[in-house]
């Protein structure tokens, strides 16, 4: 029985005047949102310099754990049809359009650019380009060579398999985007580690991905700190390339370069232009270019009937 004292006690509460509860988001592997395995977290805190959220904090066994996954699913996608890839593509675009409000909200409580819904319009932009890009980009990409003899010669593009795409921080929503979406468009995998100073709107975007239709394991998001996995994704073996965003420090950048050479790992790092605002640019950041550090090309030979 509920005493009367208690009831008193909340006689006077008001729903609006309810205790805020502060989220912690998980990584995304696989289809799920585990825990890292390192029982590690790092706090986000917004422009007032609360706490707005925890976040766990990959470990090199997490990135370990996503590749291994990753590597699993990249095979089943490739062969998917190009209509169907772009079908989720779009179907992520949709869900995002649901979160519209909490991605803007979660951007402009800490992030200082000041266009969170600019930001959330254009990442919903970009998958929807892509997603028209995924059944046109080997017509586009690919061509007939010319060449003397009773044959053909074509050169086509084929998804390199996993790709690790690492973001910037200055549009922590979009540059994930603008990374994922041609990564996924051309049939390959990807092991993403989203923004190190708001990787909230990442979390996010996660959630879109497990309500997509996006088989599990093609898309597999980390937070956590590019000091400490840098290295371990240049020098792990079952990633076929890296897609970093241009705005990675200089240390950064060579620390990708110099240990994906050993493994002959392809690395790119991309930036539609030399002004950060460039990232809003639909006319710059929808183009092919941006699908081919994402693909390597095969050359065939075929005899002809004359």
């Amino acid at each position: 029985m509920v005493s009367a004292a208690l009831l008193h006690e909340y006689a006077g509460f008001n729903m609006t005047d309810r205790l805020a509860i502060t989220k912690t988001h998980k990584l995304f592997i696989g289809g799920s949102f585990p825990r890292t395995e390192s029982g590690r977290s790092l706090k986000i805190v917004d422009n007032s310099e609360q706490v707005v959220a925890h976040l766990c904090r990959a470990s090199r066994k997490d990135l370990r754990n996503a590749v291994e996954v990753a590597a699993k699913a990249q095979p089943g996608w490739q062969k998917a049809t190009a209509y169907l890839r772009g079908q989720i593509l779009y179907r992520m675009a949709e869900m995002m359009e649901g979160k519209r409000a909490e991605l803007a909200e979660t951007i402009s409580s800490v992030t200082e650019h000041g266009q969170a819904e600019a930001e959330v319009a254009a990442s919903i932009d970009r998958l929807v380009a892509f997603a028209g890009w995924a059944d046109k980009h080997q017509q586009v990409l690919g061509c007939a060579n010319p060449v003397s003899g009773p044959y053909h010669n074509f050169t086509f593009p084929e998804p390199i398999g996993v790709i690790a795409a690492i973001s910037g921080d200055t549009w922590p929503l979009l540059e994930l985007v603008s990374l994922i979406a041609p990564v996924i468009c051309t049939g390959n995998a990807v092991v993403a580690l989203a923004s190190q100073s708001n990787p909230i709107p990442a979390c996010i975007f996660a959630e879109v991905c497990a309500t997509s239709d996006v088989p599990g394991g093609v898309v597999n998001i980390l937070t956590g700190f590019r000091d400490e996995l840098i290295e371990h994704i240049a020098m792990h073996r079952q990633i076929g390339g890296v897609l970093g965003s241009a705005e990675l420090s200089s240390d950064e950048r060579t620390a990708l370069r110099l240990g994906s050479a050993e493994n002959l790992k392809r690395v790119a790092f991309v930036s539609p232009g030399e002004d950060t605002g460039d990232w809003l640019n639909a006319e710059l950041c929808h183009s092919p270019a941006w699908l081919e550090p994402a693909v390597e090309f095969k050359t065939i030979w075929h005899p002809s009937a004359s």
